[in-house]
């Protein structure tokens, strides 16, 4: 199928409609408006799907919540302070186990912050929706093409582990504009082809229950271990990851999303100037993929960790690299997207000091040279 260009937001909302989404319910936040606009026209064209604007986010998820219940695939989306106001919701779907496609076009904040492009939504989509002992299913799209093909995959995830699957981008890849590739539509599940458990009417049958409340202590404990069995399964199958030039890399950036696809280009700059710099670019964010990243520490002189947050991915990369190799972080805040310059000059730095030689993050925040913007930078100091 020939490329077109597609704006990231309308190209996930196109990729959801192939993968054969029946009702989409959302609710206006910038800088995912695009893709509930996309909905609101297109959805009336395909008979027997559903488009409708909730009066405000929490409205919106539990009409997902109600529409799973009934078994048709079904999505929302929003940008970060919208998703915080659904996470009751989200919790409620994941007790109830029935499976949806959540898209977070992050903005920056705490608060209402701004319309900028952020990752500091990285905890609140991995750690756990809510409340109680589950995760997410959490994808991390660098390109627009990438944004396609998980939300066209994410809703088959979201059947197989009935769970909730998150398509995690920034602002930056819901605004910008790239030659895409999408899928061949999918035809919408038949009746047939609804699951077991769908509320679709009892005539004819016992009534089916769905519920997240469970009185008895021992109910919700087996509720519990099931849903932490399907966990463990998705966290064996579904680790997804890319590497760039990682094979003779003395200096290992870790970076995802955004940031991963402009540590591509400080890899390539650094290799032009003699230093070995790879590059682990995580794609699922939860399950994460933790084994890799450990061999690839293994193998490294320097792990450099780069977000637009104060520091969130750097805990796991700490974790999966668990003392193999020195972690340094680079940070940007409130919506600043760091540039190839200033991690290449980091990378520089770090070239320059004696393998292993102790150094740490520093959380120091610094003003930036127009007086707002903050960066966290690298100092020397005892071993991580």
């Amino acid at each position: 199928m020939a490329k077109e260009l597609w704006k990231g937001n309308e190209a996930i909302a196109e990729a959801a409609l192939r993968a054969g989404v029946e009702a989409y319910f959302g609710y206006p936040i910038t800088p995912q408006t695009e893709l509930l606009e996309y909905m609101a026209r297109e959805i009336p064209n395909y008979e027997g799907r559903v488009f409708l604007q909730a009066e405000s986010e929490l409205a919106a998820i539990n009409m997902v919540y109600g529409a799973a219940c009934g078994g048709a695939r079904t999505m929302t989306s929003s940008s970060s302070p919208g998703v915080s106001l659904m996470m009751e919701g989200l919790s409620y779907i994941a007790g109830t186990e029935v499976p949806i496609v959540l898209v977070d076009i992050m903005r920056g904040g705490p608060g209402l912050g701004n319309i900028q492009p952020s990752q500091g939504d990285y905890f609140q989509m991995t750690k756990s929706l809510g409340h109680g002992d589950y995760h997410a299913i959490v994808l991390a799209p660098s390109t627009v093409q990438e944004a396609v093909d998980l939300t066209y995959e994410a809703f088959a995830l979201a059947e197989a582990y009935r769970t909730v699957v998150v398509i995690l981008a920034d602002g930056a890849i819901g605004q910008m504009m790239e030659p895409v590739e999408l899928p061949e539509p999918r035809p919408v599940m038949t009746e047939a082809a609804r699951p077991s458990w769908a509320l679709r009417g009892a005539k004819g049958r016992e009534r089916r229950v769905l519920s997240s409340l469970y009185m008895g202590s021992e109910r919700l404990e087996q509720l519990n271990l099931r849903l932490q069995e399907r966990l463990r399964e998705a966290e064996a199958r579904e680790q997804r990851w890319e590497e760039v030039m990682t094979d003779d890399a003395d200096i290992l950036i870790v970076a995802f999303g955004t940031v991963g696809r402009i540590c591509k280009t400080v890899v390539k700059a650094a290799r032009n100037q003699g230093l070995k710099a790879g590059l682990f670019r995580p794609i699922s964010l939860w399950p994460f993929p933790e084994e890799r990243l450990q061999a690839l520490a293994s193998s490294v002189d320097q792990v450099l960790v780069v977000e637009m947050n104060a520091g969130q991915m750097l805990l796991d990369v700490r974790a999966a690299v668990a003392g193999r190799a020195p972690v340094h972080f680079l940070g940007r805040l409130g919506g600043v997207v760091p540039l190839p310059d200033e991690i290449g000059q980091e990378i520089d730095k770090l070239a320059s000091m004696a393998a292993g030689n102790g150094v740490q993050v520093t959380p120091a925040v610094k003003t930036g040279a127009n007086g707002a913007a903050p960066v966290t930078e690298i100092a020397t100091g005892p071993e991580v």
